[in-house]
């Protein structure tokens, strides 16, 4: 018998981790994305440029905006 690996992936509207609770994007969610998008960074950048907006109007914080960013989208830039 197999044991299944967990999915780190959103439950929405809230947008935490269905496996750990954290605030999505999750650690193990971070690795598996950087890993998946690792010869597009671009590319990561559209994709969590839009789940960033999906999030922002299901949450509805406008006050939290920057925080929700970086969240999303600001750690998957390259640093340099």
């Amino acid at each position: 018998m197999s044991r299944r690996r967990p999915e780190h992936v959103p439950s929405r509207p809230t947008w935490r981790c269905r496996d750990c609770g954290a605030g999505w994007p999750c650690g193990a969610a971070k690795l598996r994305l950087l890993r998946q998008y690792r010869d597009d960074r671009a590319a990561l950048l559209v994709h969590l440029a839009t789940l960033y907006a999906q999030a922002s109007a299901q949450l509805g914080d406008t006050s939290s905006a920057v925080g929700l960013f970086d969240r999303f989208v600001s750690w998957a830039r390259v640093r340099g």
